[in-house]
């Protein structure tokens, strides 16, 4: 088992290197690296060091160069955050960032005064006392706690973003990627969270020995993130929209929104934006003279519907309207949602059996029966 752990070790050490040279010397592909993941590829290159030399035993078999992989401890999960952030959002760095590194820097610190530099006989003393088990099992519980806060705000604010998307967007976005990685993370933290409480009631050594898996598995999941970041940007760059604000200085009344639910329902009905499979909510609001928080306001007050939901909405319409004619029965359901402006047949069964209470092809058995 120790000799596959250590073949990891080599091939993320070495992953590490090549991600890290090409960030550093390739300028095409340093535009599709973000530059948080970059860092953290940085740091866990420092970590995986320590544990190359310490395998290797160049400098012989001394556990104080294991101590440079905890540098990584504490800026897994800020990093994913600031990821996280700034892949939504396109954010640029900025140094006020650096506020979410400072606790990790605090524990290196503490690594480096508390069991690096001080003298072997030192550290016998601590491990023989029991302080040693008790400080490390303060220390990385405080540690776990401050990366699951900030994979949770990770989490909280991917799934905020992507559901306002549905007040800007008539379209589904890929998401499930940026998805899938947060939640691999979280897996990974979960199986750490149950491996340290069970180090606590029984064997002082069964987490150290598991951690060294958690923490290549985070390792291994960043840097196969990074890859993909490179060959494959489009993956976590969701979607470059500023995102409307609340209404909070619309002077429409509650006549005005009468009279724009009516001019709104007759645009759709006649010009049929809604054919557009990339219709944006700033371009419907255009359409019909109004700013973007308006139209938000019209929706939702006087609609009870987000964007998405409203123009999903008469695109079904319009589905089952094509179905009854000649001209596109032979095509599949899909086809005809298509035309309909549909361009995911994800959304479109989704939206179909919200509306009509059915599946496609039940809600048809049942008309046809």
């Amino acid at each position: 088992m120790q000799t596959l752990l250590n073949q990891f070790v080599y091939f993320a050490f070495f992953q590490s290197l090549f991600l890290l040279g090409i960030y550093l010397f390739s300028k095409k592909n340093r535009k599709n690296i973000n530059g948080y993941v970059a860092f953290l590829i940085f740091v866990l290159l420092l970590g995986l060091s320590g544990r190359v030399l310490y395998v290797s035993e160049i400098f012989g078999k001394t556990h104080r160069l294991i101590a440079f992989s905890e540098f990584a401890t504490l800026f897994f999960g800020s990093t994913i955050f600031l990821f996280t952030k700034s892949s939504l959002e396109n954010k640029q760095f900025s140094f006020r960032d650096l506020m979410h590194f400072l606790p990790g820097g605090f524990y290196v610190l503490f690594i480096v005064f508390y069991y690096m530099l001080p003298s072997k006989e030192i550290i016998n003393e601590r491990v023989l006392s029991g302080e040693l088990f008790k400080v490390v099992t303060v220390v990385i519980g405080i540690s776990l706690l401050f990366n699951i806060v900030y994979w949770g705000l990770s989490l909280k604010h991917f799934l905020s973003f992507r559901e306002n998307l549905k007040n800007e967007l008539s379209y589904s976005v890929k998401t499930q990627f940026f998805f899938n990685f947060l939640i691999a993370i979280g897996l990974c933290l979960l199986c750490w969270v149950i491996v340290y409480f069970i180090s606590i009631a029984g064997p002082q050594g069964i987490e150290r020995k598991a951690r060294q898996f958690i923490w290549l598995s985070i390792a291994f999941i960043i840097l196969f993130i990074a890859f993909y970041g490179m060959i494959t940007p489009e993956l976590f760059r969701i979607k470059q929209l500023k995102l409307t604000k609340k209404y909070t200085q619309s002077k429409l009344t509650t006549k005005d929104l009468g009279r724009l639910k009516t001019q709104l329902e007759a645009l759709m009905e006649e010009k049929k934006p809604y054919l557009n499979n990339k219709l944006l909510k700033a371009e419907l609001a255009e359409m019909l003279g109004l700013s973007n928080p308006e139209l938000a306001r019209l929706l939702n007050e006087s609609i009870g519907m987000n964007f998405f939901e409203y123009v999903n909405y008469y695109r079904i319409k319009e589905f089952v309207a094509l179905t009854k004619t000649n001209e596109y029965q032979n095509l599949t359901f899909y086809g005809i949602a298509r035309e309909a402006g549909f361009n995911s047949k994800t959304t479109f069964n989704k939206s179909f059996k919200k509306l009509m209470g059915a599946s496609p092809s039940e809600y048809f058995n049942n008309e046809i029966g």
